[in-house]
């Protein structure tokens, strides 16, 4: 257990299956408002990091706010080994690494419980009450304190007129019977969630509703997460290549459909380690796309053809689907096709690399006469 307890505030632990680093990024820049806060640093978020983090906490740290990354059973009770959280967060259970959990969610949810497990029994467990899968985490038993947070289904922290805004989401909460107005700097209801789990932890620690604003309009916001540039021409890019998997696709779509009034134009590529559900996900993802009436499709990979499958399954035109095994034969495609008022969203898993294509685009594309 965590024999540097006594030597530092209390211990924020987050995991999921998204936003990790964002939800760490949120509650940092909050609590750092007043605080003198540790965190782990980047995207580092496996049990031998955590290890290495014990080393480096120290008296003037006031809280602790870490990313436990998870790929197996086991990982998060060694995180919890390690260094035992007090304050727990889950932002959500979906299919990342289901593959190693013989293509189920529930298996990702038994794994996930581990924190609930292993964490101070008398802790803080937040948790998402709009995420179904949330409901399979094992929390019988929790002795602690059970909090949870929302946009559309009821929780102790809810989001309320909750809109797109010209550099990000705008939202208001309610806190001690008064709505306060937020904003951050980031697309997306999934990361107004994340933002609500910052708020519900500084709140129950004392914090300002004005500390909170200021903390969330400033957080670090993770690289290639959603991240959105204007290009020449008038092309709006959405890179979000960092990682992928059915669910993020479909958060990232809903994101495409909502910015910009121009064409879109998805760029998907395959998404790993999803094992048994491969399949079932990419032709999932590919439905679901053609429901959000982009213009173009493009997938990148073999697996990702299932992508384009599941798009012309529900109706979305051939013509407007093309699959690529070659990222320059890709980007090349792409920037022949593209229209000033276009926004592109480009979004695959990690060892794709499908940066270079955000970068080609950056690089090449301009107005068309």
């Amino acid at each position: 257990m965590d024999q540097a307890a006594k030597r530092h505030g209390p211990v924020i632990a987050v995991t999921g299956s998204a936003g990790k680093t964002t939800t760490k990024e949120m509650i940092a820049a909050v609590l750092g408002r007043r605080w003198k806060v540790f965190k782990s640093p980047h995207n580092q978020n496996g049990p031998n990091f955590t290890r290495k983090y014990v080393r480096q906490l120290r008296t003037y740290h006031r809280a602790v706010v870490v990313e436990y990354g998870m790929q197996f059973y086991g990982v998060i009770r060694r995180h919890c080994l390690y260094l035992q959280p007090a304050i727990g967060v889950i932002t959500n259970v979906g299919r990342a690494h289901v593959g190693n959990f013989g293509g189920r969610v529930e298996g990702v949810a038994k794994a996930k419980s581990e924190l609930i497990r292993y964490m101070k029994p008398t802790g803080t467990l937040l948790l998402n009450a709009d995420d179904p899968h949330s409901r399979l985490l094992r929390t019988k038993g929790f002795k602690g304190r059970i909090i949870r947070v929302g946009i559309r289904n009821k929780a102790d922290y809810q989001a309320f007129g909750v809109r797109f805004g010209a550099n990000g989401m705008r939202f208001k909460v309610k806190l001690d019977g008064k709505l306060h107005p937020f904003s951050i700097p980031a697309y997306g209801e999934h990361n107004v969630c994340n933002a609500l789990f910052a708020i519900a932890i500084a709140h129950g620690m004392g914090f300002t509703p004005r500390q909170m604003q200021d903390g969330l309009r400033s957080y670090a916001r993770p690289n290639r997460r959603l991240r959105v540039a204007r290009l020449s021409g008038g092309v709006t890019v959405i890179d979000d290549t960092f990682s992928s998997n059915p669910d993020a696709v479909k958060a990232a779509l809903d994101v495409l459909a909502r910015l910009g009034s121009g064409g879109k134009i998805a760029v998907l590529g395959t998404m790993l380690e999803l094992g048994k559900h491969s399949s079932k996900g990419h032709l999932e993802a590919g439905k679901y796309a053609a429901g959000k009436s982009v213009r173009l499709l493009y997938t990148l990979g073999g697996p990702a053809k299932q992508i384009a499958a599941g798009a012309r399954n529900a109706g979305l035109a051939a013509s407007r689907i093309k699959s690529f095994a070659d990222k320059s034969q890709l980007g090349r495609a792409l920037l022949r096709t593209v229209k000033p008022g276009d926004t592109v969203l480009v979004k695959g898993s990690h060892g794709l690399g499908m940066g270079s294509i955000v970068a080609y685009l950056k690089r090449n594309a301009k107005a068309r006469k």
